[in-house]
């Protein structure tokens, strides 16, 4: 055994090299094998959050026939898979699953023309118009390179396949479901995403917080009703309501510290039935982006602030003052890599690809992800990377001024599969050798 440790230790030492022979042009070899073809199906039968019965099937069917031990229906539709490997630590690595109701319009051989009954009985298109599919095809060439590979890794893998990421529910129902008591808490959390705005080659690793965290917000606004001739007989909801959203967006540059990023966003104003009436109801729906969990609450705080004092000041009784109702149950915290971990990983994708793998550019948008129900509560060290998903070519004709790269949950949304993939199970594999060594 401690032999064993040894010779996985100088394996490890010499990644790169590896990386940079053997094992590309191995994981180059499933893929035209056996991942192409599975990333074909995934992608022409896309499946709705907490519907994705037939691709949890073959999912697990996939890993299970390279020796895993594979248990299914947990929290739901997803997936756990172990596959123990003597004495050392347990690392999670986690892909979604799940499509959105989107018409696939991206004119792909392989475009998806599925239809499904959605949870509201409604038959709806379905489409992998985020890149889940890359994400299990992917999950399936790691559990077949890591099993391929025995020798070169000690401890305990943990692959999971979740449901429901897009409804933001699917982490969370594994949670409930017990997994970590049931199969072993890990000591290690991985997971990645594709991403449309970055070329295909290049890697992304936040030291510190890849995604926001986001709350779903209603206010729900009392008035007094009136003829819409004579405003002064009531309390017009919909005037106070715009004063309110107005007054939000004070909310983030004057409440959290200037070099700390929030977001308030309305993005649901509904009030009254007829041009002539004063309605005595007003509803506002939100969305609340923060970076941690003191920001969140500053946010949460400044909009009941916000809400609760403008009802006063439009002579509002106390009685009657606007309520804020936080959906706790539709909220998830920001996504924090662990920054050591993080900067180890970095160092090892850089020796093994190159310190210009790194795609450096700030994040803009403030997106949200329910892989930390999985790292928080209790913490768990994890990092969440992204792999470039668009050939650079595609961004050099945007800038000259031709076709823009389709983002992600556009009906256009693609991205090239096979540099995707494969950089995606590179960057897994190299990740789940570095932290699964013996303790010995």
């Amino acid at each position: 055994m401690v032999l064993r440790g040894i010779l996985g230790l100088v394996a490890l030492a010499l990644n790169g090299l590896v990386f940079a022979s053997d094992y590309r042009e191995e994981i180059k070899s499933i893929y035209t094998a056996q991942l192409g073809p599975l990333f074909d199906h995934f992608h022409r039968h896309p499946e709705l959050s907490m519907m994705e019965q037939q691709t949890s099937a073959r999912l697990a069917n996939e890993i299970e026939a390279l020796g895993y031990t594979v248990h299914r229906g947990i929290g739901g539709t997803g997936i756990v898979a172990i596959m123990e490997n003597g004495s050392g630590p347990m690392v999670m690595m986690r892909a979604d699953m799940d499509g959105l109701p989107v018409p696939e319009k991206s004119g792909l051989p392989y475009a998806s023309v599925a239809r499904q009954i959605d949870w509201q009985g409604r038959e709806v298109p379905v489409m992998h118009a985020c890149g889940h599919d890359v994400h299990i095809t992917s999950l399936v060439g790691s559990a077949r390179m890591m099993a391929a590979h025995k020798d070169a890794w000690q401890g305990t893998l943990m692959l999971i396949g979740q449901p429901a990421e897009e409804a933001i529910g699917g982490a969370r129902a594994m949670r409930e479901d017990r997994i970590w008591e049931r199969f072993g808490q890990p000591d290690f959390a991985l997971a990645f995403h594709v991403a449309a705005q970055m070329p295909t080659g290049k890697l992304a690793a936040d030291p510190v917080s890849p995604y926001s965290g986001a709350d779903t917000v209603d206010i729900v606004i009392k008035g007094v009703g009136a003829h819409g001739a004579s405003p002064h007989r009531g309390i017009d909801p919909v005037v106070l309501g715009s004063q309110i959203v107005l007054a939000l967006q004070t909310v983030v540059s004057r409440t959290l510290p200037p070099r700390r990023p929030g977001v308030i966003t309305v993005g649901s104003f509904h009030s009254g039935t007829k041009h002539n009436i004063i309605s005595d109801e007003a509803k506002l729906q939100l969305t609340v982006r923060s970076e941690s969990r003191s920001d969140r609450r500053l946010l949460l705080d400044g909009i009941r602030r916000v809400a609760e004092n403008m009802g006063r000041v439009a002579g509002l009784p106390e009685d009657m003052l606007p309520t804020v109702i936080v959906n706790e149950a539709d909220g998830v915290p920001p996504t924090l890599n662990d920054r050591a971990l993080t900067i180890r990983m970095r160092d090892v994708w850089a020796d093994a690809f190159g310190e210009d793998v790194f795609f450096e550019e700030e994040r803009l948008g403030m997106g949200a992800e329910d892989f930390p129900f999985f790292t928080t509560d209790p913490d768990i060290p994890s990092v969440y990377f992204a792999v470039g998903g668009t050939p650079q070519a595609d961004f050099d004709r945007e800038a000259a001024g031709g076709e823009p790269v389709p983002s992600h949950h556009s009906p256009l949304f693609k991205v090239a599969p096979q540099e995707s993939i494969t950089l995606g199970v590179e960057a897994t594999v190299l990740a789940l050798m570095t932290l699964l060594q013996s303790n010995e």
